[in-house]
């Protein structure tokens, strides 16, 4: 069966490439459905983009790759779209924009545009095989239980990375992307809660607190939780994308920096209490235990000089850690790094040696920071590629 293009992968960036390249289209994946990492994002109503989506959001060797597609197809650009179907959305924080309803309506939106565009969508279905001979791709795919050999001018990995492989992801697409001569970078889970093999926060886990998150030299200021095998919540995650092991994690717990005038306060005021219990009315009640007894730091709030609370602020807002690892791919909600960007245009997202062949979405070495940046790089990357293909089928 022949086709101008064939994309594997029916995720956020190829069912978007789909909905721009013109010409005989499919879009092939193993999935029963697709869109389903769309699905389940964002707690059922999917962070489809950022108000504030720029370069300077995103990972990745080469930090001058993702301008182009982010800056000729913006976040305002799919928002037009998903205005243009009726979508309610609402923004939740830091610029997150939420659907009011369900995810279901942006992967319904993405099916419809590919349905206009007159692309065909195959789920179900495997790739065995790829070889590329006399300038088209010759896929060996399965589906319904019978083989099928299909042939395009243009190929387009969009299959992801490795994070979440129970929903089915899988190195694939490096796998091809090798295969034609497309270097990778290191990869890795990232986005992903951090462990310690003593599970030494077991005893506060579910406790959260606003606090800074810093590796490496970047900060996040968000929630912080704390959980049965170490550290998640907001902050963690995205600090995680710059972790990695043998690294420290540092934790500001007064990124106020109000800590230390309370405390002195309450010592004048309340100076029979306990340092914990003074403690817990500026952070939970059971992290404060923790953190009176990792310090230990014992008495009343009235005992302690200036120099002990300082001490004690200090300790505080650069409070050292050292986890063993992570979460995996498991629960990671992307993987960090991925094929290498020198090989690949950035503006059309071809690889520059293999024509034909197009990178787009997860697989490639662009990793967002969580708060719907990944998937504006997917709506931006496969726009791209797709606007690409479009334009040389029209000049043939």
């Amino acid at each position: 069966m022949d086709f101008d293009t064939i994309i594997i992968g029916a995720g956020a960036a190829g069912m978007m490439c789909a909905a721009y390249s013109g010409g005989r289209t499919l879009v092939i994946d193993h999935a029963k459905a697709a869109g389903e990492k769309i699905r389940i994002s964002g707690g059922g109503r999917c962070n489809f983009t950022n108000l504030g989506a720029s370069s300077a959001n995103f990972i990745s060797e080469n930090p001058h790759f993702c301008k182009s597609a982010l800056k000729r197809y913006t976040q305002w650009d799919f928002i037009d779209l998903i205005t243009k179907y009726k979508i309610a959305y609402h923004e939740k924080t830091l610029g997150q924009l939420f659907c009011d309803e369900s995810a279901k309506q942006i992967v319904a939106m993405l099916l419809s545009e590919m349905d206009k565009a007159g692309a065909e969508l195959w789920l179900k279905t495997s790739v065995r095989s790829v070889r590329y001979e006399a300038g088209l791709y010759h896929i060996a795919s399965e589906r319904d239980g019978k083989q099928v050999a299909l042939r395009a001018k243009n190929l387009v990995l969009a299959s992801g990375g490795k994070s979440i492989p129970k929903m089915g992801a899988t190195g694939f697409a490096y796998d091809i992307a090798q295969q034609f001569g497309l270097a990778l970078t290191d990869i890795r889970p990232a986005l992903v809660p951090l462990t310690f093999a003593d599970q030494r926060y077991a005893p506060i886990s579910g406790v959260a607190t606003p606090a800074r998150a810093t590796a490496n030299s970047v900060a996040f200021e968000e929630a912080v939780l704390f959980t049965h095998r170490g550290l998640s919540g907001p902050a963690i995650l995205q600090a995680s994308s710059y972790w990695k092991e043998g690294d420290v994690v540092s934790l500001d717990i007064d990124p106020s920096r109000t800590l230390f005038d309370t405390l002195r306060l309450a010592r004048r005021e309340q100076g029979k209490r306990d340092v914990s219990t003074i403690l817990a009315q500026q952070i939970p009640a059971r992290l404060a235990q923790h953190v009176v007894e990792e310090f230990a730091i014992t008495g009343r709030i009235g005992d302690q000089s200036d120099k002990a609370l300082e001490a004690l602020c200090n300790r505080l807002r650069h409070w050292e850690q050292r986890p063993t690892g992570s979460e995996g791919y498991r629960t990671a909600e992307v993987t960090l790094g991925g094929i290498d960007t020198d090989g690949v245009s950035s503006k059309t997202m071809e690889a520059k040696a293999q024509k034909g062949l197009y990178v787009i979405g997860e697989a490639i070495d662009v990793t967002g920071w969580l708060g719907g940046y990944n998937f504006q790089w997917a709506w931006s990357s496969g726009w791209a590629a797709g606007t690409a293909i479009a334009a040389d089928l029209n000049q043939t």
